[in-house]
């Protein structure tokens, strides 16, 4: 497992700053005017709930038998007799060498797992490593892009070493470096794990991914089922909506996977999740609390990231027409599903697409289908997402204009940039003040779409901060974005780092509302 630092680092590095857009069925008017009871959202996340992000609960994935080999955990390999890295040339397409002296990219591979010793290795360039069946059969090389018997390894670690490894190929054989330019898996020898063994390599993981295809294939289609269903079950319960609804919060923003609308569920995900929402729904019914939908996982991963269930880091939502009617599918069962429950506040078609592997033109299409989709059965808001990474925060204000009381969410994070690394706590304070004010206000037009703060917490880069000032730091945003005309929602509601727990922060008084 990745130390919890980086995972935290790499699971919310993609929450910077994020806009994205809600939208309203049509009632009667094309008007921008909103009623009442649509103003003064105050929501929390139930972030690591339905969709797993493992630097929210880590023990989550205490008992996956080697679960440092999970998959998209990225190993380099350094030959112990060429003292140089495993390389896949030119990032694959052809031959494995072993003759670099340092490692980045090329020599990367990236893990798909099979069970807990059986794995296969995707380079750059996404082929597989795997054996030239074109000639001796022997020569290890990275050609194919569909991985099957030819490019299946076992990793056999050293028992009292377990950096130190030997890597089984599918013809029984390990694989040796016989020279710099020439790995072949034709060595047979036991080994005494010597720095004169050609078949030795010491192995480097600089971690991965945890989410929810990591949990599931971890534990497994065995243990899997018992795992969710009980982190389900318990993690979020009736109890904690009863605490929303005491606490001066109103409803509640639940990220789900696309797996959720699938019958039967498609592996390694497993079955349960739709259940967990549907109890959801009910609770929210019990104590007058609404509910965002939020599709934070679609198929193929539309970001890359283990929040969207990215295998191992690839990122390829929307390249397909299927691949957008599948994700349209998912929206409409979810809304026609709870159409009739009172609590079906908004729809989120997709949580941050980053660009430009979601390209504008694909989620376009799909937005405009996608609100078509709900619109067969709801009148519930449609919350569109502007894309991830280097894009103008109001990319999509063209498209919402055309519908009718549409409302913009951004996120914003005193977080991953460089900008916020010295800041002082009166610093941050007067960013959000100023900065975050005037951003609210960039993306706040005359008649237009009204604006929600979707994602926000009480956490900063400033060390050994006072209670006190935490406070200060929380109350600067509630003040700031309660200005926001359509409300704000807190990331989560609960996480084992604290901040990041608004049922922590408010239970501990370093919030109020």
């Amino acid at each position: 497992m990745r130390k919890q630092h980086n995972n935290v680092q790499m699971a919310i590095n993609s929450r910077i700053l994020l806009l994205s857009i809600v939208v309203l069925l049509p009632i009667c008017s094309v008007s921008q005017e909103m009623d009442n009871s649509s103003l003064g959202i105050k929501a929390v996340n139930l972030g690591g709930w339905l969709v797993t992000e493992g630097w929210i609960k880590p023990s989550l994935f205490d008992g996956i038998p080697n679960n440092d080999f999970l998959d998209g955990t990225g190993l380099q390999f350094k030959s112990v007799t060429t003292g140089k890295y495993l390389c896949a040339e030119t990032g694959g397409g052809t031959i494995i060498v072993a003759n670099r002296t340092a490692a980045s990219g090329w020599e990367s591979f990236s893990l798909w797992r099979l069970n807990e010793t059986t794995f296969q290795f995707r380079v750059s360039n996404k082929q597989f490593v795997g054996l030239n069946n074109n000639g001796n059969g022997i020569d290890v090389v990275a050609v194919s892009t569909t991985p099957g018997k030819s490019e299946t390894f076992e990793i056999v670690r050293k028992p009292d070493d377990k950096s130190r490894v030997r890597i089984r190929a599918p013809n029984g054989f390990f694989l040796q470096a016989k020279s710099e330019v020439l790995v072949t898996a034709d060595f047979a020898e036991n080994s005494e794990w010597g720095d004169n063994d050609p078949s030795v390599f010491v192995m480097k993981n600089f971690g991965g991914l945890q989410g929810e295809f990591q949990v599931t294939n971890g534990y497994g289609s065995q243990r899997a089922p018992q795992i969710m269903r009980n982190h389900w079950n318990t993690f979020i319960v009736e109890d904690d909506f009863k605490f929303v609804s005491t606490n001066g919060l109103n409803a509640v923003r639940i990220p789900v996977g696309w797996w959720i609308a699938s019958n039967p569920t498609p592996k390694p995900y497993v079955e349960g999740s739709l259940q967990a929402l549907d109890n959801a729904f009910l609770w929210a019914k019990k104590y007058g609390v609404k509910i965002i939908i939020d599709l934070h996982a679609a198929p193929g991963s539309q970001n890359g990231w283990e929040h969207s269930s990215s295998r191992d880091g690839s990122q390829e939502w929307g390249k397909t027409d299927e691949n957008i009617q599948q994700t349209v599918d998912v929206i409409e069962f979810l809304t026609a599903r709870y159409a009739k429950n009172p609590s079906l506040y908004a729809v989120e078609l997709i949580n941050e697409p980053r660009a430009p592997g979601a390209s504008q033109e694909s989620l376009n299409k799909y937005y405009k289908a996608g609100y078509e989709a709900v619109r067969k059965h709801s009148n519930a808001y449609v919350v569109l997402s502007n894309r991830l990474g280097p894009a103008d925060p109001r990319e999509f204000l063209s498209l919402a204009s055309g519908f009718m009381r549409s409302v913009i969410d951004v996120h914003y994070y005193n977080l991953f940039s460089s900008e916020f690394d010295s800041m002082t706590v009166q610093q941050n304070i007067d960013f959000v003040h100023t900065n975050r004010f005037s951003q609210l206000n960039h993306v706040t037009t005359s008649n237009g779409p009204r604006i929600l703060i979707g994602e926000w917490v009480a956490e900063w880069k400033v060390k050994g901060a006072t209670k006190e000032e935490y406070q200060k730091f929380a109350k600067a945003q509630l003040d700031v974005y309660g200005r926001a005309t359509f409300g704000w929602a807190y990331w989560a509601l609960k996480n084992v780092n604290n901040h990041w727990s608004l049922e922590w922060m408010i239970k501990n008084g370093y919030i109020k509302l």
